[in-house]
């Protein structure tokens, strides 16, 4: 199992190997549409985390999918940080998981089984975590090795928290600092220290446990989860969604260390670049800043933090619930306004 390397599988890792932005909205503007019951209280409109199917006055049913590529070559830590990483568009819609079914795909002619078992051990540990079974799932073999969840909650339709609800003053707050791409990255280069992959390994396999905590606070009016489009991504469909423009403070983001240092080096995913074409031209960074900001920016996060709009008199509950859950990184990181969907950054 030692002689195995993952990522040497894997053309890109972790939410680095989504399809980047631009190419999936044409994509999906080429599906035809489907029906629309008036219980799917969130469906695909607006890319949000997961979608939403009300059940009765007090409950819906919150339904995702995400899976990758290895990130890392411990297969048990890919495991987990997949696991983790599904399960977070649960959390992000305010809502709690009940269960999950895996969904894997492996290279069976390069990959023992011990190796494949540690992979699914991974997962199945941060469920028990989480407090709920893998249910069941779907295996097929194929070329890369990925591995990943159809994660599944439940919630109370008056407590979603979409992206399209943001409102004009919000205030913006991220509870995971950036820069998972760039150690990633660096991993893969065969520059990642031990303590390095520690940290990663410790953002990557946190669950955003404060999801639900945060739907009952009523100032908090939209979340989303900062994954394979980076911050700058995830802000975009929240200000597209809200019909509104976002401002950041760049002294205000927070960045990993150790990923910031290798940002500042020239250090980055492939679909850093990807994503930054992506946006359209609508996202703005004040040339007086540093050039290795917009490589943060635009940073694939896998299994990254929660990120909240909410009104200005709940950021001091919401800071408590991010705290007392464990996430000591959370920053409030800049506003919502009115104006045409963008990004400025100062």
């Amino acid at each position: 199992m030692d002689s195995i390397r993952l990522t040497q599988f894997s053309h890109g890792g972790g939410c680095g190997c989504k399809i980047a932005p631009a190419v999936l909205a044409d994509l999906l503007s080429r599906a035809p549409a489907g029906a629309v019951p008036p219980q799917l209280l969130v469906g695909a409109e607006n890319a949000d985390d997961a979608a939403v199917y009300q059940l009765n006055e007090r409950q819906a049913i919150v339904a995702t999918t995400d899976f990758f590529t290895p990130i890392v070559d411990d297969p048990f830590d890919f495991g987990r940080i997949a696991a983790t990483n599904a399960i977070s568009d649960v959390y992000a819609m305010g809502a709690t998981p009940i269960m999950a079914l895996a969904v894997v795909g492996m290279p069976l002619d390069k990959l023992p089984g011990e190796v494949i078992g540690r992979i699914l051990e991974g997962g199945a540990a941060v469920c028990r975590d989480a407090g709920i079974p893998i249910a069941g799932g779907h295996s097929i073999d194929v070329l890369e090795p990925i591995y990943g969840l159809v994660a599944l909650g439940v919630v109370d339709p008056a407590r979603v928290r979409r992206n399209d609800a943001g409102l004009a003053g919000d205030r913006l707050l991220l509870g995971k600092p950036l820069g998972v791409g760039v150690l990633s990255a660096a991993l893969k280069k065969g520059l990642l220290d031990a303590d390095g992959y520690r940290e990663m390994l410790r953002h990557t396999t946190r669950l955003n446990t404060p999801g639900p905590r945060l739907a009952q606070i009523g100032g908090v009016h939209a979340m989303t989860d900062v994954t394979g489009f980076g911050l700058a991504g995830h802000l975009l469909e929240i200000c597209r969604a809200s019909r509104l423009s976002a401002e950041l403070e760049a002294g205000a983001l927070p960045l990993i260390p150790v990923a910031e240092r290798f940002a500042r080096e020239g250090v980055a995913t492939g679909a850093s670049a990807r994503n930054w074409a992506g946006y359209g031209g609508q996202v703005e960074i004040a040339a007086a800043l540093p050039s290795h900001l917009r490589t943060l920016l635009t940073d694939p996060q896998t299994s990254g933090g929660l990120l909240v709009s909410c009104a200005a008199d709940a950021v001091r509950d919401v800071c408590h619930v991010f705290h007392d859950e464990g996430f000591d990184d959370v920053a409030q990181i800049g506003c919502l306004a009115a104006g045409e969907p963008a990004i400025v950054v100062r």
